[in-house]
């Protein structure tokens, strides 16, 4: 790879970089006053409101103590679902480029 395509490919990432950090922050910015919440809690009031006497078939095997621990876990999960399928694709990609 020449020194010009590596300057090119470094600038590229550095601007989709900026983008995504642009597409972020801007929604946060623009709506401040929301209150972000997931969709478990509106899918519960939902239910509670559409039939009251509604018993959920199953507890939950692990209550986290906060939301904060919730929301933890949550994305740590994400993450390693998120690596997990990078690792596939790249698996992937390596293995098609090098045939």
């Amino acid at each position: 790879m020449s020194t010009s395509s590596k300057v090119k490919t470094r600038n590229k990432n550095i601007i989709l970089l900026i983008l995504t950090i642009l597409l972020i922050i801007t929604p946060l910015i623009l709506n401040s006053t929301a209150e972000y919440g997931g969709a478990d809690g509106e899918a519960e009031s939902l239910i509670s409101e559409i039939s009251p006497d509604y018993k959920p078939w199953f507890n939950s095997l692990y209550e986290p103590p906060s939301g904060e621990i919730e929301s933890l876990l949550f994305s740590t999960q994400a993450a390693i679902g998120a690596g997990i399928i990078g690792y596939f694709l790249g698996y992937k990609k390596g293995k098609k480029d090098k045939c």
